[in-house]
């Protein structure tokens, strides 16, 4: 979403007010944007799919990809609401059969994402979701692998920017939609 498209959408604002910040979690510094208090607000949850859906009803995509873990939350309510199949990116030995695997760096140590071989196909065009982007490497890490198996990755959708921490500058090129920006 444009800047001026969020400060006209009132949904955001009332997104925004059920965002709950902790303090020093996972560790002592981290200000942590918990999203769980949005999903206990039935209208702001559905506010915030309600915005990704109008945002991607039309965009041609034939596979949302969640994050986990609260990618998942978000991802597979917006995929059946356009039209397209969910494929989760997990942490490392979570799924069965065969995977493939992305490492990468997040803010406070390093983890992996896997994806099913065969669930994304050359040609799908791809939605990436979670809940927040902070440094990028999460988000990076799904890029890269969608790419590897021919997808297009056409954006990457988050609740949540920590924009100072600049995340948005390693998507290699790719959009992003936020809906709430914390400074």
């Amino acid at each position: 979403m444009s800047r001026n498209k969020q400060e006209e959408d009132p949904r955001i604002n009332g997104i925004k007010t059920k965002i709950r910040v902790v303090p020093d979690f996972p560790k002592k510094g981290i200000m942590f944007q918990d999203i769980t208090t949005v999903l206990l607000d039935p209208k702001a949850f559905k506010d915030t799919i309600d915005l990704f859906v109008e945002r991607y009803r039309d965009k041609n995509i034939s596979v949302v990809a969640g994050i986990e873990a609260r990618g998942f939350l978000f991802g597979p309510p917006i995929a059946l609401a356009i039209g397209a199949k969910f494929v989760p990116l997990r942490k490392p030995k979570k799924l069965p059969g065969e995977t493939i695997f992305e490492e990468y760096e997040l803010e406070y140590g390093n983890d992996r994402l896997e994806m099913h071989v065969g669930a994304v196909e050359a040609g799908d065009r791809a939605l990436v979701v979670d809940d927040l982007i902070a440094t990028g490497g999460t988000l990076c890490a799904a890029i890269n692998l969608l790419e590897r198996v021919g997808a297009e990755v056409v954006e990457c959708a988050c609740v949540i920017e920590l924009p100072e921490l600049k995340g948005r500058q390693r998507l290699k090129g790719k959009p992003l939609c936020m809906l709430v920006e914390y400074r």
